[in-house]
């Protein structure tokens, strides 16, 4: 059996050392986002083993980190690419171009463009689309190489309706028009797959609409015949709630395979919140605790621009105040230094009574966690420091103001 197939199936911000972290906060500041790579390689290493012989991609778009590309890729993961920066940051982590697969989303012009450079040398690099525009633009340009086509499955699933994408008309081709599309993209690419992507966070309660949905992407793609791959793209989740039970990946890797049943094509999945969501939090210190009559507010130095996933889709974040765990927790408001009232993390919520300069840590903030991250109020993004092991290292420095500003140019310039 593979080396962390045994692991367990979450790991949950009580399963930190606080020690260790408290050690990291005061010697690297805060915010602070910290990764365990080892953890990345043991949830790859078992969702890999839940579908043996299928194709197994990591979605970039979840954390495009360089340390995380290295990672899975020195694991035997191949990379699956939603934009022209995802692309050529793969290939600087050392993807071979040849294993890549481009999903093109509405792309624009240079991305296509530097999608099509790259396939010139390097033919084994697969473009995904779904739209015919998308196809005639590719035409356009003289390509003619590997396409798969993205339909739609008129079924969305996950955890919130911005993320449930198999009933967005954005995404993909109808699925009744797949068939029509396939022999005019075959008059003019090396047409080798179907692509579909459901949603996003699914967990055990979604699973049942979730291979709903893979059913009727396997039927297309038996109409459709003669293809080298269906991929049925992500969309697993892991539980953010202490309460939420995380996915067996064994026996939802069966259900998945009795959803596509017999199928002339390999299989492809990629997963990317599930091999990073649990992998890395975030550490901020409180900086003010104001006790009012209807609560205590918690202000840290981390804000919506260090973790905008609560303030974008009311997303619950565990937080645990890891500087004195063991105090008696105190229902608290947890909010940043951002002047929106969007700009909180918890409210309401159980936490060991935090002091001024207590570190607390943000769980589950590797999936689209830094991704997100923006510099709002002239804040500089934070560091992140990659664990591995004994071994700690920092694989980006914190911004400075001077970062933040770089690109800005005075009148006459």
């Amino acid at each position: 059996m593979s080396a962390g197939t045994h692991s367990p199936p979450v790991r949950r911000l009580t399963d930190w050392d606080e020690r260790r972290l408290c050690s990291l906060a005061a010697r690297h500041g805060t915010p602070l986002y910290v990764l365990d790579l080892a953890r990345v390689r043991e949830n790859y290493r078992r969702f890999d083993a839940a579908f043996p012989e299928a194709h197994v991609m990591y979605a970039a778009k979840a954390h495009t980190g360089r340390a995380v590309l290295s990672t899975l890729l020195d694991a035997g993961a191949d990379i699956e690419c939603a934009a022209r920066g995802e692309l050529q940051r793969a290939v600087d982590a050392g993807a071979d171009p040849n294993s890549l697969q481009y999903t093109a989303v509405n792309p624009p012009a240079r991305d296509l463009d530097y999608a099509v450079d790259l396939a010139a040398g390097n033919p084994g690099l697969t473009v995904t689309a779904g739209a015919r525009d998308t196809f005639d633009r590719l035409a356009e340009r003289g390509y003619d190489g590997r396409v798969a086509i993205r339909i739609n499955p008129g079924i969305g699933t996950g955890h919130h309706e911005k993320v449930a994408t198999g009933k967005d008309a954005k995404f993909g081709i109808p699925r009744e028009q797949a068939a029509d599309v396939a022999a005019s993209v075959r008059d003019r690419f090396d047409l080798v797959g179907l692509h579909a992507h459901v949603g996003s966070g699914v967990l055990s309660g979604d699973l049942a609409e979730h291979c709903r949905a893979i059913e009727r992407v396997a039927t297309t793609a038996r109409r459709v015949g003669d293809l080298e791959f269906l991929d049925i793209g992500g969309g697993f989740g892991v539980p953010y709630r202490e309460d939420e039970p995380p996915l067996e990946m064994g026996p939802v890797g069966k259900r998945v395979r009795a959803a596509v049943g017999d199928l002339d094509a390999r299989l492809a999945l990629e997963p990317g919140r599930y091999v990073v969501a649990d992998a890395e939090l975030i550490l901020t210190r409180v900086n003010t605790v104001k006790r009012v009559p209807e609560t205590t507010v918690v202000g840290v130095d981390a804000s919506l621009a260090t973790l905008v996933r609560p303030a974008m889709f009311d997303a619950y974040h565990p937080i645990r105040n890891v500087s004195a765990p063991d105090r008696e927790p105190e229902s608290v408001a947890v909010g940043g230094p951002c002047c929106t009232s969007a700009d909180v993390f918890c409210t309401d919520r159980p936490v060991a009574r935090p002091e001024r300069e207590a570190v607390l840590a943000i769980g589950n903030a590797g999936a689209y966690g830094y991704e997100l991250a923006s510099q709002f109020h002239s804040q500089p993004r934070p560091a992140e420091v990659a664990i591995d092991g004994t071994e700690t290292r920092l694989v980006r420095r914190r911004e400075q103001l001077q970062d933040v500003c770089r690109v800005e140019q005075s009148p006459g310039e």
